[in-house]
């Protein structure tokens, strides 16, 4: 069996309240960093038409070429949860940050080779932002509020999320070219990750200079993955991802064009309810979670509100509700998705903080990576190679809703983790 991981001794279980306010400046600048890859994420689900047409893809072209941020995504997130717990946050999200810079400048360019270039480098940088600002959230942040500064973390990738689709569908058609806009974003993050660098604390870590093989830097994901109640987390949490990472940031604004028969600058907007109710969502039930002290009565009751508005959408005509209500609800009630990135931490050793997020990171995006291009291809085998209609995406759409369900009934199994409540086995 490896050596059980020791802690560093430089880096104490709770920080001097100097270090700590420099962790949550450090914390706050990821933030910006999580913004600005949430915005890369999603900005292409409003630029599908000028995407198709330059680098002449099909819908399965296409769909396959924006899910392959997700595989590397995925990947990294196991990287970069290792990295973190072996080398601190300093160098490993300064990296993740420029490696996502130079990914979004690729995809600018124009060419479809340099585009899946890019989109696996967004994905590989990209997944250094959430694990790297709740590993600096962990050492700014009192475990009474873990919940709750996890919930502002994904408030801050949402606003990106709902800016790469409304500010971004303004830019790309009234301001700049749809080029100069990934090039001047790459830009963005660069100037990012040279603050991340020189404002982050550094840190002496156990292990990060000894001559312990590279290998060794995995060794807490034995710890990690060899709790069941992990793999319960990620993929709750992962089936509560897809209705916004495959379904609203990819063929929301498709399916309200197509289904609802309204305007594209309006779908634009609808679609992005979907984020922005995220960004009330989380910190919301986070701090709910924190406030009773019990994580599943939370989770449970997000994820039934999620399946009601689910159902609402994909089946009630689109004027059956006020405007952007419905992407709204969705929005909010999607926030208990980080509920279980609180409780792997917690089913998880202290030493393992960074590992257990990578790991639930990992888990979720892998299924985002598998769900992507089936689901595209899926839509492209109802339509017969026809343009879609609303009867495709309601069809399509329907599997979404049964895996928020199958999600409900993996909560059952989760295990209470919360100090209001007694831990279940």
């Amino acid at each position: 069996m490896p050596p059980a991981p020791q802690p560093a001794p430089s880096c104490p279980q709770k920080p001097t309240t100097g270090n700590q306010k420099a962790y949550v400046v450090a914390w706050f600048l990821c933030l910006v960093f999580y913004w600005l890859q949430y915005s890369t994420r999603s900005a292409p689900s409003v630029m599908v038409g000028e995407l198709v047409s330059a680098f002449g893809l099909t819908t399965v072209g296409l769909g396959s070429l924006l899910g392959l941020y997700y595989y590397t995504y995925s990947l990294c997130s196991i990287i970069s949860g290792a990295a973190v717990d072996r080398w601190g946050a300093k160098y490993t999200i300064a990296f993740g940050a420029l490696v996502l810079a130079t990914g979004t400048c690729l995809f600018g360019w124009g060419n479809e080779w340099l585009a899946a270039l890019g989109r696996l480098m967004q994905g590989a940088g990209s997944a250094f932002a959430f694990v790297g600002a709740v590993y600096l959230a962990a050492r700014g942040f009192s475990k009474q509020h873990l919940a709750t500064a996890v919930g502002v973390t994904q408030c801050a990738g949402m606003l990106g999320g709902a800016m790469g689709q409304s500010t971004v569908a303004w830019l790309i058609h009234d301001v700049i070219n749809w080029h100069f806009f990934w090039i001047d974003t790459g830009g963005m993050i660069a100037i990012v990750a040279v603050f991340i660098f020189f404002l982050t604390p550094s840190e002496r870590k156990a292990g990060a200079t000894s001559t312990h093989p590279a290998g060794s830097m995995f060794a807490p994901y034995r710890s990690v993955l060899s709790n069941p109640q992990s793999y319960l987390c990620g993929l709750c949490s992962g089936l509560l991802f897809l209705p916004t990472t495959v379904g609203s940031m990819t063929w929301g604004i498709s399916f309200l064009t197509q289904s609802w028969h309204i305007g594209y600058h309006e779908a634009v907007m609808r679609a992005a309810m979907v984020p922005v109710g995220w960004m009330v969502g989380c910190p919301a039930l986070g701090y709910l979670t924190d406030r009773i002290g019990r994580r599943k009565p939370v989770l449970l009751g997000g994820i039934t509100v999620m399946a009601l508005s689910v159902a609402a959408i994909i089946y009630l005509p689109g004027n059956t509700f006020p405007p952007y209500v419905l992407a709204f609800v969705l929005g909010v009630a999607s926030g208990a998705a980080m509920i279980p990135y609180s409780i792997i931490k917690e089913v998880n050793a202290d030493e393992v903080k960074g590992s257990a997020t990578g790991a639930i990171n990992f888990l979720v995006f892998v299924m985002s990576a598998i769900v992507s291009p089936l689901f595209a291809a899926f839509l492209q085998h109802l339509g017969h190679g026809q343009p879609l209609t609303g009867v495709q995406f309601t069809q399509a759409f329907s599997f979404g809703l049964a895996g928020i369900v199958l999600a409900g009934v993996l909560t059952l199994f989760l295990r209470e983790t919360g100090p209001g409540g007694k831990p279940s086995r």
